[in-house]
């Protein structure tokens, strides 16, 4: 028998500000955090490096949206030369396939001729985005995929990207620390809200929206 985390229960524990963890991809157990301080990655304020966007426009790639969820979390949960350990267990595995299934887990793909080579997924509910992990085979996918989300979350009116943890990487996007109680008057707003998520955004509009917002940087 598959063992997951109940769907209703995690969003519940989601919205109080709670996520699901393992120590390693062996562990048994699952265990929930809620940081006294939370990483939030701006959304209308987020910043583009202008190497990155500049090499983001010139790609060929595609991207697409909860095109193949299962094999984005799989290539997360991989551990290679750069990571030793993940905390994306069987348990959270499954339970994030099965929250897929009921519409709140989304991935983000970047293919080049059809093969996966970066992505993202997270979970959304109302106008918050609780950004999970993410991966790349090809440099800087991973980074394309984040800035393939920033546009969809612009686009559709969303207020809050969570990070959880402190990612020195992202400091590079304008991400920031606030404190507990800051997160929790965030979310209490961003979960009541009714929104959704699209099922797919071209890659010109992106371009637009992210071209918009670099003026800004």
């Amino acid at each position: 028998m598959i063992k997951i985390i109940d769907p209703y229960q995690l969003i519940k524990l989601y919205k109080k500000g709670y996520f699901p963890m393992a120590k390693n991809a062996n562990d048994i157990n699952i265990n929930f955090y809620k940081p006294q301080k939370r990483f939030v990655i701006p959304i209308n304020e987020f910043h583009i490096p202008k190497k990155l966007f500049s090499s983001f426009k010139r790609s060929a790639f595609k991207f697409k949206i909860n095109s193949n969820f299962i094999k984005v979390i799989e290539n997360c949960a991989n551990i290679n030369k750069k990571r030793n350990d993940t905390w994306i267990n069987t348990i959270i595995k499954n339970s994030y396939i099965n929250l897929y299934n009921y519409g709140y887990a989304k991935s983000l793909e970047c293919y080049e001729n059809n093969e996966l080579i970066g992505g993202l997924y997270g979970v959304h509910i109302g106008k918050c985005f609780f950004g999970e992990s993410m991966f790349n085979i090809k440099s800087n996918t991973s980074k394309y995929c984040l800035l393939f989300l920033i546009s969809i979350l612009i686009d559709n009116k969303y207020t809050l990207l969570d990070s959880q943890f402190f990612n020195q990487h992202l400091l590079q996007f304008g991400a920031y620390e606030i404190t507990d109680e800051e997160y929790q008057l965030k979310l209490k707003k961003a979960v009541l809200s009714i929104n959704k998520f699209p099922k797919s955004l071209t890659f010109q509009k992106s371009l637009s929206i992210l071209q918009s917002l670099s003026h800004k940087s």
